[in-house]
């Protein structure tokens, strides 16, 4: 029976194995201290953080997460050790909320690992903390309990760590926060908010429920940096308001999204046989619009890979931990190593840990089956902003009257389901930039390339999405600039400059480069100076009022400090105003201005020309492998929708 504790309480924990499994709503840091008798700390190496995850019998999360599982065996600790404190933290980098009072109280529970709850505790009566002390597992004569603590820091990690009687805390604290932004940087959004009924919409006999028996999550999950919930408003651009109407307020609602319940999802296939998964359903989600609809349904194919691969990995982690009691158990005796018992012993261990592998891997291609014949469904009925370049929806491309919900800009994929991507898909207008990683990366792909090559993918990889940004917004609603200092990306850059849709030729040499940043540093002055006089509809005639595209190659080659800055400057409040920057460029080339820069590369979405694994999750922890989309040989899909596009910014029309 699960023990609900309260602030203060204990319970004695049956088994040495165990997770912790935390739920918060919101992205938090999940770390672990090992202290001794008195509860002291000593040192940095007695600390399990995203910086540090693994330590002797514990293993925390690498990143902040709205869920963590935290690995705990109390009996591989180092004798010292007579407790474990668990640690929550905001990640007070990730422009997120700064107080746990302005979050839901988060849950933590004590597992086994069956998943077989032993205690809980809900973490109310938080205000201003940004830290908190959730749990202890302490050891009393010979017997370890678990105590619920709740104890909040208003003065944050460094406090807390303080308190635990760790020397320099406060270095410490800023070391794991840095971590933390490091993995936020390159993080994937988690799914969007379940809707009202709960789960995706599956019109089999029964209800819905998640692949390879997945618990389904505690909360819903939050928008992460490059989503955000499909039912909320997306407001218009602020250069160009809505027209008030009859004198009233003006209405910054998106036209397309609604206040109101989305209507259900379109009639489904004909009812499946009995025994038989229903026909997958293109459009078999919530939402206003088909493309609503199919956005929403991409976004549940990813939760629904993610929670098969993750029931998987939690089954053969338990098949290998139960070999390894069993063998332990038995080898632990001297008698069962004479003779061929322990051999048999062995024997034995192994061929159940086979067969619940076996059986866990059924249960995932099961799985993949079903979600192949969804995407199988899913992937022709695709609008172009959600479509590959070889879907042919683009040979009747015809350019937009209005912006879509998402681009698609790559594909995700498992180490499990290597067969199986999902399209990854990024809210439009974008809130953040896109940083295409030139520099060699760990990955086998990148290894294989020279790096030459690597340049000119990464420049080319740029000029696709410049292309697909340009093909999905209305007529002169979308312009793309280009620095390129020294010319070098000039043959990748043919195919937008040859068509006529770059707002102006490529800037090259110093002076091209401070010309074209001064006349956008300009852009965004005067529109956040004309929003916060209430004045949107006075700027100067000369002002593009369309959303702004920069890339920039061969960064910092080229640029003087003053550029360097105004670089930061449009990273950082471009977004807000319809100014975006893309990034070509190797962070070691960089690696001159230090630390400068570092919140330049966290501000935007790192992505690479070449297959990679960079890409992490903070809903279940998974690292996904990034796949770059590209035009299929001999194609020419690219000019075809670039000459259309251009056709329609000269006349304006479709």
């Amino acid at each position: 029976m699960t023990a609900e504790l309260v602030r203060g309480q204990n319970h004695t924990l049956p088994q040495t194995r165990l997770e912790i499994r935390v739920s918060a709503g919101v992205p938090v840091v999940a770390g672990a201290t090992l202290g001794d008798e008195r509860g002291t700390v000593h040192g940095a190496e007695w600390i399990a953080h995203p910086g540090s995850p693994q330590l002797p019998g514990l293993e925390v999360s690498k990143q902040a997460a709205a869920e963590h599982r935290l690995a705990v065996d109390l009996g591989a600790l180092p004798d010292a050790v007579h407790r474990v404190t668990v640690l929550l933290a905001l990640p007070l980098e990730a422009g997120g909320p700064a107080r746990f009072g302005a979050v839901a109280s988060p849950f933590v529970a004590v597992t086994g690992l069956d998943g077989t709850e032993i205690a809980t505790f809900t973490l109310t009566g938080l205000d201003t903390e940004s830290a908190v002390a959730a749990l202890e597992l302490y050891r009393r004569q010979g017997a370890w309990k678990v105590r619920a603590v709740g104890q909040g820091y208003a003065g944050g990690l460094a406090a807390m760590l303080a308190d635990q009687g760790v020397t320099g805390a406060a270095e410490l604290a800023r070391s794991i926060q840095e971590a933390v932004a490091r993995g936020l940087a390159r993080s994937v959004a988690p799914p969007p908010p379940r809707t009202p009924e709960g789960d995706r919409v599956r019109h089999a006999g029964g209800p819905a429920s998640p692949p390879g028996g997945a618990r389904p999550q505690a909360a819903p999950q939050p928008a992460g940096p490059l989503d955000e919930p499909s039912s909320s408003s997306v407001p218009t651009t602020p250069i160009a308001p809505a027209s008030p109407a009859a004198g009233g307020p003006v209405n910054y609602a998106h036209p397309r999204r609604e206040a109101t319940a989305p209507p259900p999802p379109p009639p489904a296939a004909p009812p499946a046989q009995p025994g038989r998964p229903a026909a997958p359903v293109a459009g078999d989600a919530t939402g206003w619009s088909m493309d609503e609809r199919l956005y929403n349904q991409v976004w549940g194919m990813f939760e629904d890979l993610a929670r098969a691969t993750a029931a998987y990995r939690s089954a053969v982690d338990f098949a290998e931990s139960r070999m390894d009691q069993e063998l332990e158990r038995t080898l632990s005796d001297p008698r069962s190593r004479i003779g061929g018992a322990g051999d048999r012993a062995r024997e034995q261990a192994r061929a159940k840990r086979d067969e619940l592998t076996g059986r866990a891997r059924e249960a995932l291609d099961r799985d993949l089956a079903q979600l192949a014949a969804e995407a199988a469904v899913v992937e022709p009925a695709l609008p172009a902003a959600y479509a590959g370049w070889d879907n042919p929806v683009w040979h009747a491309y015809r350019v937009p009257m209005e912006i879509p919900m998402a681009l698609r800009i790559g594909d995700l994929h498992l180490p499990e389901s290597a067969g199986m991507s999902i399209p990854l898909l990024v809210r439009l207008p974008l809130e953040r930039g896109m940083w295409i990683d030139s520099g060699r990366t760990a990955s086998e792909a990148a290894a294989l390339t020279g790096a030459d090559q690597l340049r000119r993918l990464a420049m080319e990889s740029a000029v696709l999405h410049a292309a697909r940004l340009l093909a999905v917004y209305p007529p002169n609603e979308f312009s793309v600039h280009v620095i390129d200092p020294a010319g070098s990306g000039a043959a990748a850059l043919a195919p937008l400059a040859g068509s006529g849709v770059l707002a102006s030729p490529p800037a090259s040499g110093p002076g091209g480069v401070s010309s074209v940043l001064a006349h956008l540093t300009r852009r965004v002055d005067l529109v956040q100076m004309a929003i916060r006089a209430g004045a949107a509809d006075a700027l100067p005639p000369d002002l593009d009022p369309a959303e702004q595209l920069l890339i920039v190659n061969d960064f910092p080659h080229g640029f003087d400090d003053r550029a360097v800055t105004q670089l930061r400057y449009l990273a950082d409040e471009g977004p807000a105003v319809g100014v975006h920057l893309m990034m070509v460029a190797d962070r070691e080339d960089a690696s001159a201005y230090g630390p400068v820069l570092d919140p330049l590369w966290r501000s935007l979405l790192r992505v690479t020309p070449v297959a990679d694994d960079h890409l992490a999750d903070p809903w279940v922890g998974h690292a996904w492998t990034y796949e770059p989309l590209a035009i299929p040989p001999g194609s020419r899909v690219l000019e075809q929708v670039l000459a259309r596009v251009a056709a329609a910014r000269r006349t304006g029309h479709r």
